[in-house]
């Protein structure tokens, strides 16, 4: 009974919750709608800015508000102007009458220009004007020019020039369609001296000596302390007082308390309302206590009371809201990591769209190519019969008995006199026998058919190219499709949180005395760990590689080593460091070259590369022949290799785009040959690829293992079959590749491989460059001339030792 009260007043309590905040989100878009939308915020600014008045007699700020309305809300102006001539209305009869006639002024002035080009750049003059002359003709109708009024005039309409291009940055913010998410440090000031401008309309507004504009001003530099911390806080104090001295000589000491109050308050915002309020109460202590006596001080310390009340009222929601436009705060941080999200959320969506589209082209391919069946083969030997049958049969008097009365016998002739000769140039005897018997224009037939079948075969041979290009298109395409989702999924990875590493990872770096400035740790993923590391140094001295990186491996079970360093270049300063998993396994190679007769140009290319994700790949690529054309050829066959297989598309795909681009680039017999090996430096498997090339060597100990494939020279057919050789290796292999002119070696030799074989596993050392240049020399020694290009390129796989060992740090306890 008593869970069953318990569970339904939780029920209760949550509905109340709801409704509550269905009816506050309710409030809330009424009252936007109201202010922004309906332009009633607009109409309140007017209202006041009506009766704001400066140095005692001018009034600048509302004919900059409706120059600026006119241009940007123009629909806002008939009701900015009604409340402005009210506001007017409430400080005087003066201000009323000079309110109204400048306002007329100016709409005669905009009357006249809005149909002049580029008129925006009249508007602070017209602002000029429309506060000058009604201020000159009331002056010639009085009789009262002096040197102080009219001094005082020029300043009113420099003035109003002056707010026009302050308040055209402050009005938009107030549009209902904001254009942007992010405040500029010039539109924050602009709308800080809006704000304080609207202010000192509420001068001469008093409740028991506490005066309303101190309550309002002292709650907005709370409010902006709060938001934009110490340099926000301090300018509206700065700015917020400087306008309402301006208005009253005595407020002037309030722009110290302002100021004072607006650095401190900003400074404290750490500690959440009451912090900033403490700053506000100091500065009112410190201020008042300096600059006015125990009559003064009360009623400031009740005006900094009431501010602190309306700022402690004031929801959250709202401070967040705003804060998302203020450029530094957290929540502006946030706003722009979810739009950095958004960008990138859609960016991955359009390229997995991509990805489907050449992944369902490949796919539309493949469909053509199913659909090349017997069928479709059945009807094209029809057709081939059908236009022999129309040059022979069609004029032949015994037509009607062939193919009416004797259609299966003459067709089974047919055929297997196309057969017959399919295979070779004249038909057999069995066959001719049969055709002589049947036919009475045999030898007709078979001239007939053999031309025939010359066009048939090349429309076959044509038809097998377009479906061989088709097969070739559609790996390509799926190979980008490939490429494509997988770069979709990098996009929309997001770093993950890792609040315990880092925890650990800061307590242990600590403990080195070091002092971390900022600390990303991007993945902590077994061998493909990443993180970027700041922190301050007094002077460098390697801490990265010595103490940092050891300190990692043994917090993360895995060898770290530095990718990267940005070290200050003097002394106090912060270092930037990137840290990354050490491969398990490291590539060390040597290379031994000669061009033909001891030449300077070897048709021979070579080169080694890192493909990313761990794979490491040697290749080695012979032009045809010798000489500058030749080792063009294969220059830029190892140079479309690299740029395709860094693009992450398959071995298999990138021999296939090479192949394709280098036989369809020209109709000159240019052909190379390409060998290539790709290892895995965290599992040691290695691919070998072979086209048209020699064989490969694993040393193993004493052990010599052989890798081939029979491939044929990447250019010479569109087609090229590629085959995967796949091996294990072990730590302390020696890979060996070589050209063809390596196997030339020497003449009285028979079984040049096994030479070869015996004089490399005869070799003591295991260094690869010793390796190359012994087998170069041996092969050049023995054979006394350099007949053809000759390329070596020996690689050993070993263990990846780091250079420090890890350090052992004593773990922070729970």
């Amino acid at each position: 009974m008593l869970g069953t009260l318990t569970r339904k007043g939780s029920q209760t309590i949550g509905m109340e919750k709801a409704r509550l905040s269905k009816l506050k989100k309710k409030a809330e878009s009424r009252a936007k709608y109201l202010l922004i939308d309906k332009g009633w915020l607009l109409m309140i600014i007017a209202l006041l800015l009506g009766r704001a008045v400066i140095l005692s007699s001018i009034s600048p700020f509302v004919i900059a508000l409706i120059a600026s309305v006119w241009w940007l809300r123009r629909d806002r102006v008939p009701a900015v102007v009604l409340f402005a001539v009210i506001g007017a209305s409430t400080y005087g009869w003066l201000q009323t009458g000079f309110v109204f006639t400048a306002m007329l002024t100016f709409l005669l002035l905009a009357f006249i220009v809005h149909t002049w080009k580029e008129h925006q750049k009249l508007l602070p003059l017209m602002a000029f004007l429309a506060c000058v002359l009604p201020r000159s003709v009331a002056f010639t109708l009085l009789d009262a020019w002096q040197p102080y009024e009219a001094l005082l005039m020029a300043a009113e309409g420099v003035l109003s020039a002056m707010l026009v291009l302050i308040f055209m940055q402050s009005v938009p913010l107030l549009s209902p369609k904001r254009y942007k998410a992010t405040l500029k440090n010039e539109e924050i000031v602009c709308m800080i001296i809006l704000l304080a401008s609207v202010l000192t309309g509420t001068i001469g507004w008093q409740i028991q000596d506490v005066s309303l504009e101190q309550i309002f001003s002292r709650y907005l530099v709370l409010f902006l302390a709060f938001i934009g911390g110490a340099a926000i806080g301090s300018t509206v104090g700065v700015v917020t007082g400087l306008v309402l001295s301006l208005a009253n000589v005595a407020n002037l000491y309030q722009m110290s308390l302002l100021a004072f109050s607006g650095l401190l308050g900003g400074l404290l915002k750490e500690g959440k309302k009451t912090g900033v309020s403490v700053g506000l109460i100091v500065g009112t202590l410190l201020i008042g206590i300096y600059g006015g006596t125990v009559s003064t001080l009360s009623p400031s310390l009740m005006e900094t009371g009431l501010a602190i009340i309306l700022f402690a009222l004031t929801p959250e929601g709202w401070i967040r809201k705003l804060a998302r436009y203020i450029p530094g705060t957290q929540e502006h941080s946030q706003e722009q990591e979810q739009y950095l999200q958004k960008v990138r959320d859609v960016t991955a969506v359009r390229v997995e769209k991509f990805s489907d589209v050449f992944r369902a082209l490949s796919k539309s391919f493949h469909f053509y190519d199913d659909q090349t069946d017997t069928e479709e083969h059945q009807r094209e030997k029809d057709y081939f019969l059908s236009h022999v049958t129309e040059k022979t049969c069609q004029s032949c008097f015994k037509k009607e008995r062939c193919w009416a009365k004797q259609f299966d016998q003459t067709y089974n002739i047919m055929t297997d006199l196309m057969a017959d000769l399919e295979g070779g140039d004249e038909p057999s005897r069995l066959i001719r026998k049969n055709v002589d018997q049947y036919c009475v224009k045999p030898q007709k037939l078979i001239d007939t058919m053999k031309q025939e079948l010359s066009f048939y075969q090349a429309n076959q041979q044509l038809k097998k190219q377009v479906l061989e290009s088709r097969r070739f298109v559609a790996d390509q395409l799926r190979g980008v499709s490939e490429v494509m989702e997988d770069f979709a999924k990098e996009i929309t990875k997001e770093r993950e949180n890792h609040e315990v590493q880092e925890q650990e990872i800061t307590y242990a770096i600590n403990q080195l005395g070091l002092e971390i400035e900022t600390l990303d740790i991007y993945t902590l993923d077994a061998g493909n760990i990443d993180i970027d590391l700041t922190f301050y140094v007094r002077n460098y001295h390697g801490e990265g590689p010595k103490l940092i990186a050891p300190l990692l491996s043994d917090i993360l079970n895995e060898t770290i080593i530095v990718t990267k360093e940005n070290i200050a270049p003097f002394p106090n300063g912060y270092c930037e460091l990137s840290f990354q998993s050490a491969k398990r396994y490291i590539m060390e190679t040597g290379v031994a070259h000669a061009a033909k007769d001891g030449g300077f140009i070897s048709g021979d290319s070579y080169s080694t590369m890192e493909l990313g994700a761990g794979k490491y790949a040697l290749a080695i690529s012979d032009g045809m022949g010798n000489g500058i054309r030749a080792h063009e050829e294969s220059m830029e066959t190892l140079r479309l290799l690299q740029q395709i297989l860094q693009s992450g598309i398959q071995e298999q795909v990138a021999i296939k785009s090479i192949n394709s681009i280098l036989s369809l680039r020209t109709t000159d017999e240019i052909f190379s040959t390409l060998d290539l090996a790709v290892v895995d430096l965290q599992d040691a498997k290695s691919k070998f690829i072979k086209i048209g090339s020699t064989p490969s060597y694993i040393k193993r100990g004493s052990q010599m293992m052989k890798i081939e494939s029979s491939n044929l020279p990447i250019g010479i057919i569109k087609d090229v079959d590629v085959e995967i050789v796949s091996e294990q290796l072990a730590p302390g292999d020696l890979l060996i590749m070589m050209s063809d002119g390596i196997l030339e070696g020497p003449k009285h030799v028979e079984n040049m491989e096994a030479w070869l074989k015996r004089k490399i596993r005869e070799m003591e050392t295991n260094d690869p460059q010793a390796v190359a240049d012994l087998i170069l020399e041996e092969v050049i020694r023995t054979r006394g001339a350099i007949e053809d290009d000759m390329t070596v390129l020996v690689a050993r796989l070993d263990h990846n030792h780091p250079q420090w060992k890890a350090i052992p740090y004593k773990r922070k306890e729970a």
